[in-house]
């Protein structure tokens, strides 16, 4: 295998707009002396590449970068399917890098294999919003944040040398990180439920608590994130909320409350139910569980569960990066709830199911059957908001705003089957055995995959493309 590097990654399905993403990132690097290898993923049709793949060559950038789209992707599928010499498995194969938030993500594992990988999502900026006046923290408080207007002062954009922060520690025993590092068993937001990161409610300020325990110091770091404002990270359940307080916000793709920190230090712990693989690096380098290959917003959930094992713990570096929250191609939000309650149904069946945690996958006992009571638990939560959003429509004095309303709550009674409990169950349980049956399949496929590109990365680079960009000695506007 090659010598260990860090790769950055950024796997996207909106190339119109990852342009800014690599120029932004090409410049925290450069001026914190960095130069790695920058690669990005892209979950765009073919016809999508043609029209915009050229606005990656007008980008300007001092590292070189590389692509991995339709073409690349599918070279990649026929040389694992080549290697396997079995028609039966092609189908698996496909479906662990099929197009998705999990499939595409699984192509950086392998690209990355054998090195440090450092992702971050198109609509993430290496910076992040910081309040003027930062407070100290209590004892076990690691971090502290607050909703502030986007209109509003107090507040200022503060930059972190990424790669610094997450190379201490990638890879790392516990008695070789830095010793600014507070130690525990988990952290706990104030605002969410732990194991599924669900909202508790409605919040303008949580705090992530530490809970004490001893960490071995011979444990290895092998997932690692940095702290996330702008959105953070809030459900869409949150997003309706956030909406239905501000009467002057009138569409509900606005946006008028940001999420700003108020203090935060680093941690290593030995679980992580905060995992946030839009903001996360890895220790790739004898390879990783796959992330789930699915549509649904929770393929880094394997990650909250592998991490649990000895020998391995997690870390919240000393840094923190932006969202922005791209609304383009982005799933309408009323698709959004049902997505979110989809998946925190598959969060708690896998997990209750998990009996083996193995180096590079995880093994459960579910095989996708939805109750009655599942399905109408669902139905209690969102049909609330449903009632929520309609008295909203009848009371507001504004009537572009009483149209937003009723339109979303059409969607959100269309999306969830009218409310009507057989019918919704009946097509929650097709999904979920689908989801699962293909999750089992994929799982036990991988590590074999795994072995096969370990090797091949050691003669040759995996199909990629470097992009014929705007080279720049320096980020002061000097081309090469």
């Amino acid at each position: 295998m090659k010598p260990k590097e860090t790769i950055f990654v950024i796997p996207t399905y909106r190339l119109r707009d990852v342009a800014e993403t690599i120029e932004k990132y090409d410049d925290n690097f450069w001026v914190n002396g960095h130069a790695p290898k920058i690669i990005i993923f892209d979950d765009s049709s073919v016809a999508n590449y043609e029209k915009y793949y050229q606005l990656l060559e007008q980008t300007k950038t001092v590292n070189d970068v590389f692509y991995v789209g339709p073409r690349e992707k599918e070279q990649f599928i026929n040389f694992l399917n080549q290697r396997l010499r079995d028609k039966k498995l092609e189908s698996l194969v496909r479906n662990l890098f099929r197009p998705s938030y999990g499939g595409n993500r699984n192509f950086t594992l392998m690209y990355t294999l054998g090195h440090l990988m450092v992702s971050s999502d198109d609509d993430m900026r290496p910076d992040a919003l910081i309040e003027n006046s930062p407070e100290s923290l209590l004892a076990d408080e690691i971090c502290r944040g607050k909703l502030f207007k986007s209109n509003q002062d107090g507040f200022v954009h503060r930059s972190y040398d990424l790669l610094t922060c997450f190379e201490d520690v990638l890879g790392q025993k516990v008695n070789m990180i830095p010793e600014n590092f507070e130690k525990g068993e988990l952290v706990v937001d104030t605002a969410m439920e732990l194991e599924t990161n669900t909202t508790k409610g409605f919040f303008k300020e949580n705090s992530l608590l530490l809970q004490r325990s001893k960490v071995s110091n011979s444990a290895v770091v092998k997932i690692a994130q940095t702290f996330r404002t702008g959105t953070h990270d809030i459900d869409t359940l949150d997003f309706i909320h956030m909406y239905l307080n501000d009467e002057n916000q009138i569409s509900l793709d606005e946006l008028n409350d940001i999420y700003v920190l108020v203090n935060f230090r680093p941690v290593v712990t030995n679980k992580n139910w905060r995992m946030d693989c839009g903001v996360a690096g890895y220790d790739n380098q004898f390879g990783l569980p796959p992330f789930f290959p699915t549509r649904l917003r929770f393929e880094d959930y394997i990650y909250r569960l592998w991490i649990q094992q000895e020998g391995i713990v997690a870390a919240h570096v000393d840094a923190a990066q932006n969202h922005i929250r791209n609304n383009y191609m982005r799933n309408p939000i009323a698709s959004e709830i049902f997505n979110e309650e989809i998946c925190n149904l598959l969060k708690k069946k896998i997990k209750n199911g998990i009996y083996e945690l193995e180096d590079l996958t995880i093994k459960f006992d579910y095989s996708g059957e939805v109750t009655s009571e599942d399905s109408e638990e669902i139905l209690e939560r969102v049909g609330d908001i449903y009632n929520q959003v309609v008295k909203a429509s009848i009371t507001t004095q504004n009537e572009e705003r009483r149209q937003s309303l009723q339109f979303f709550a059409d969607n959100l009674s269309r999306v969830f089957y009218g409310f009507e409990p057989d019918f919704f169950q009946q097509n929650v349980s097709r999904i979920v055995d689908d989801v699962i049956s293909q999750f089992q399949a994929s799982l036990e496929i991988w590590p074999t995959l795994v072995e096969i590109c370990y090797f091949q990365k050691d003669k040759k680079d995996l199909p990629q493309t470097r992009v014929r960009n705007k080279k720049l000695k320096s980020r002061n506007g000097n081309r090469l």
